[in-house]
């Protein structure tokens, strides 16, 4: 199956896709069982990454970074989908290098962009509490002043990337008689040496089973009131709504080419596999689904494409954005689950690639705001 040629693609991009495809084959791909088993990444494989130049790697040259572009990034994300990989969750640590990018203070810049680079830290953002969802507004994480510092007291969960976080965003209140002016986002910098900072247990998921997902919980968690994003009081909400955008985009990046890639599995399958003496690719029902499915499929690469393009240019809107989120990620669950009927009961047994991209799928229709937001969002553009 050949996927239509990206406008944003160039001749380095493409050299760059075969270091990172060398990459994934030689550092990931023959990790990726013992893994899931212990249901994180090995901390080496953010410091191999920084050191092969693939963190961070639209950040610009004077903080480390490599000074490219987004599509940087979506090669890397695309590729990763290609080898069927979720343990590592780099989209969440680019998710946050670029809170650091957009909203930090000079001097927050050059403290911690150069290490997120390398991976000495790694990036977690503490959104979702045990009582709040999509409702960011609704947090209850306290952080109040006592001098120069800020004492936390809350809790979040489902924290991708809150076993080896090293810098860790909360969302939280400082002001708790007010709603989106009363969030505020601030670093805790290696949180598991603080005082106060505690690690509950990694969760066990349906998908994903690599990637660390974790429970966090602060009680008198001191921090210096330096690493408050941006240096005041009452930006969170607003700062948190200006770099949604990308991270709905980077998921409906990974969802389109997860599909792309459950099509090319399944289509080699329906060449080789017979039934009543015919492949299943000769069968009019197998031809003519697999033909809707990669209409669908051109139709979401045009798209996120589109998507990628306007990020580029720093056009990319909200509720473009969310459009990409929702109906990539839908696309992404509804052909995984038609290609992994073409294998019967084969698709049902995890050593097959597709029964995983199966597990893998179904929450990209929940975090970074679940489908029934992004819909909503859509809405609301069109009053």
């Amino acid at each position: 199956m050949k996927r239509p040629e990206s406008a944003w693609m160039n001749e380095e991009l493409s050299l760059f896709r075969d270091n990172v495809r060398k990459f994934i084959a030689a550092e990931i791909t023959p990790n990726e069982e013992r893994w899931a088993e212990q249901q994180h990444v090995d901390r080496s494989l953010w410091l191999k990454a920084g050191a092969a130049g693939l963190l961070c790697t639209d950040v610009a040259e004077e903080f480390g970074g490599a000074g490219g572009t987004f599509a940087h990034e979506a090669v890397i994300m695309e590729e990763q989908a290609y080898a069927g990989n979720t343990a590592w969750a780099k989209g969440v640590h680019e998710i946050v290098t670029h809170y650091i990018v957009g909203c930090a203070t000079p001097e927050q810049k050059k403290r911690w962009l150069p290490k997120l680079v390398s991976g000495e830290m790694v990036g977690a953002i503490a959104m979702t509490e045990p009582g709040t969802g999509s409702d960011l507004q609704a947090v209850r994480t306290r952080a109040e002043r006592d001098g120069g510092d800020y004492i936390i007291n809350g809790s979040k969960t489902f924290i991708s990337n809150g076993h080896h976080t090293g810098l860790l965003i909360i969302v939280c209140k400082t002001d708790p008689t007010s709603a989106a002016k009363g969030i505020s986002l601030i670093v805790a910098e290696h949180p598991t040496s603080l005082p106060g900072f505690k690690r509950g247990r990694l969760l066990h998921k349906i998908g994903q089973k690599g990637q660390d997902t974790a429970e966090l919980f602060f009680e008198n968690l001191r921090v210096p009131a330096e690493n408050l994003l941006g240096g005041r009081e009452g930006q969170g909400f607003y700062q948190l709504m200006n770099q949604l955008p990308r991270e709905r985009l980077i998921i409906g990046v990974g969802a389109i080419a997860a599909a792309e890639a459950a099509m090319h599995h399944t289509l080699a399958y329906v060449r080789e596999r017979k039934a009543f003496g015919k492949t299943l690719l000769e069968f009019q029902n197998t031809r003519f689904k697999l033909a809707e499915r990669q209409t669908e499929l051109t139709i979401g690469r045009v798209f996120i494409d589109h998507c990628i393009q306007k990020l580029m240019e720093g056009k990319l809107d909200a509720a473009t954005a969310s459009m990409a989120k929702w109906w990539g990620t839908q696309k992404q669950c509804e052909i995984v689950d038609e290609c992994l009927q073409f294998f019967g009961g084969f698709g049902y047994m995890t050593e097959y690639p597709i029964a995983r991209m199966y597990q893998d799928a179904r929450v990209q229709r929940i975090y970074g705001g679940t489908n029934e937001i992004m819909k909503e969002l859509i809405a609301r553009s069109l009053d």
